[in-house]
């Protein structure tokens, strides 16, 4: 394989957040064009799984809850199938509904055939937020490997992933004070997200209470995995630990104490910030 010899790193408002995608390959035409696909990909997601787009799949699903079956794109149907598996294996933690049924606990959607999903409630919604964008940043790593790029990032306001023969080194934001930086990891072929900080609330399904972890991040073989398994851990903290391992993530957590936790199998790359 010839070595990359040009670059390039671009960023676009999507999924809410600032999406930054850099590539590297043999020629910058190629380079560009990858990252021009890499962002329409996003942007698709974008238009499919929003919550407050009347006209996308997660908005027809709402509009016609406990009615009929809608027609959803296949794109759609994984992340809710993943959404699906998720909440099972956790045992209601990992949950797409929205309030109040979420309180009310069960399943707020079902697949009902290929590509055709049903919220099963009149008072049901759902919303994808705390998968999709995970999706996202996967199809769009998987444009850029499809274009021959050699490595690439794609990050989207913290859920990112990354491929190529050396490791990126990524600083993990304090999330009680964005501007520090908690710790420092390298991560190579795979993804991280992170939960918590800011105004973020994550409400354990179960109780209807807010969790006692101030943030977590979870390094996983896909962002769509990393990004559901942060709201897991910030839940059940080193409960989530088994289901971490059975998904081959690790995680990384901030106590309510302030305190560092972290998985047996994280610690490979990971330097406390100073």
């Amino acid at each position: 394989m010839k070595p990359a010899c040009a670059e390039a790193r671009r960023a676009r408002p999507l999924l809410g957040t600032f999406v930054e995608i850099a590539a590297a390959g043999e020629v910058r035409g190629a380079v560009d064009a990858a990252i021009d696909a890499a962002f329409a990909v996003i942007a698709r997601v974008h238009v499919l799984m929003s919550a407050h787009d009347p006209s996308s799949d997660v908005g027809r699903l709402n509009r016609h809850a406990g009615g009929r079956a809608v027609t959803v794109h296949p794109w759609t149907e994984v992340v809710l199938r993943t959404a699906l598996e998720l909440h099972r294996a956790s045992n209601g933690i990992f949950d797409v509904a929205v309030t109040p049924v979420r309180r009310r606990g069960g399943e707020a959607f079902e697949l009902v055939s290929p590509c055709r999903a049903r919220v099963r409630r009149p008072d049901a919604r759902i919303d994808l937020g705390g998968i999709a964008k995970g999706f996202a940043v996967d199809r769009a790593l998987d444009v850029l490997g499809r274009h021959g790029m050699t490595r690439a990032l794609v990050n989207a306001g913290g859920d990112l992933a990354v491929f190529g023969p050396d490791p990126e080194h990524v600083e993990i934001r304090h999330p009680c004070h964005p501007p520090a930086t908690l710790c420092r990891v390298a991560v190579r072929n795979e993804a991280l997200a992170s939960s918590g900080g800011g105004d973020a609330v994550i409400v354990d399904p179960r109780r209807a209470a807010a969790a006692a972890i101030r943030g977590a991040t979870v390094r996983a073989p896909s962002c769509v995995l990393a990004d559901a398994l942060t709201k897991i851990v910030m839940v059940a903290g080193e409960e989530a630990g088994p289901m971490l391992s059975r998904h081959g993530a690790s995680a990384l957590f901030l106590s309510s104490r302030g305190r560092i936790h972290a998985t047996r199998d994280w610690s490979a790359g990971l330097r406390r910030a100073t």
